[in-house]
């Protein structure tokens, strides 16, 4: 998903100390899809309740949100709109993989592989309809924002961070960087002991920040041309050339300067170049949003979870627990002690 970027762009690792008192514009469907990849059974089988749907991305979503606000942090979840028919490619191509994993897991299942059908399985998220309302619905009763782009969510996110009404954008893909978020913040609802696909073993994977400024420097390229360079990779929007990573799109650029004069010394062409860098650069964006963090409403967080999808009201209840600021928490816990006499 998006461009992979690791190899030359490194991030710093955050401490939730430096993430106290910060808000966060999240790419909604990028962390639903880590929690629905992530949040599953041993052999791979995503959590479900009693009618038999799927609940991992709402597990996720109360208790990693409940440790962000917990830690200080101030997220908003941004919703993808309608997407570029310049992505259908990457739409489709997805589909297939997604098809294709379900089948080898069901497969590992027979053969009781239980490692190979939990990768499998990973591969196999889907985000339906369904997922997403019921996400929006939990967030909003989490008293956490909502904000609906007009496409992307990612690039929403970032020009959010851009014009500073929040600090940062989270996602797990670098695209973000493309769009001109100034600062990317990776595994920030993904950060934990996370197993390795295919393997028994674990991680720990540590929340990640890129400036995306430091880097440019680092570099020695601006954003424009890191958007050439990573055209000639391949985004979500085109088919890159073939051969062509990070580091041999990185040189290109740095010695004949932009995208149509490194294309000329390899003898190719790209006669969509214009459409996809003007995607990057000139994408739909609103500001038709407002940023407050009401608190949780307990009763229908409960209602829902517990009500609804077949929830732990301990568990839901605990997890709440964390997202009263902490003066409240005391006020609570001397009424108790109140209540003892």
């Amino acid at each position: 998903m998006g461009v992979n970027l690791a190899d030359i762009i490194k991030a710093r690792e955050v401490t939730p100390e430096e993430l106290r008192g910060k808000t966060v514009a999240i790419d909604a469907y990028n962390a639903i899809y880590q929690f629905l990849s992530v949040i599953r059974q041993p052999d791979g089988t995503p959590l479900k309740d009693g009618k038999g749907r799927i609940t991992s991305h709402l597990s996720g979503l109360l208790n990693r949100n409940a440790n962000l606000i917990e830690m200080g942090v101030r997220p908003a979840y941004v919703f993808d709109g309608i997407p570029s028919e310049m992505k259908s490619g990457t739409i489709q191509d997805r589909h297939e993989r997604r098809v294709k994993a379900q089948a080898e897991w069901q497969v590992s299942m027979e053969k009781g592989e239980t490692e190979k059908a939990f990768s499998k399985a990973t591969q196999s998220s889907r985000i339906t309809n369904e997922i997403v309302e019921s996400s929006r619905i939990l967030l909003t009763h989490l008293g956490i924002p909502v904000i609906q782009a007009a496409e992307e969510g990612e690039a929403q996110a970032a020009y959010m961070a851009q014009i500073g009404t929040v600090w940062a954008a989270s996602s797990q893909d670098f695209d973000a960087l493309l769009f001109g978020a100034p600062k990317l913040l990776r595994n920030l609802t993904l950060a934990g002991r996370r197993k390795m696909p295919g393997r028994n073993e674990y991680r720990e994977v540590k929340m990640e920040i890129i400036d995306a400024e430091m880097a440019l420097n680092e570099l020695e390229i601006s954003r424009e041309q890191l958007i050439d360079m990573c055209i000639m990779m391949g985004t979500d929007y085109n088919q890159g050339v073939s051969g062509i990573g990070p580091k041999r799109a990185l040189k290109l650029i740095k010695e004949h300067k932009d995208f149509i004069q490194a294309m000329a010394s390899i003898d190719k062409v790209y006669p969509e170049y214009e459409r996809v860098r003007d995607l990057f650069l000139d994408f739909e964006k609103t500001d038709n949003y407002t940023l407050e963090w009401k608190g949780p409403d307990r009763t229908k967080v409960v209602e829902m979870l517990v009500g609804q999808y077949d929830f732990s009201e301990q568990r839901v209840n605990s997890a709440l627990d964390k997202m009263i600021p902490p003066p409240v928490k005391k006020e609570i816990k001397n009424q108790s002690n109140l209540d003892m006499f």
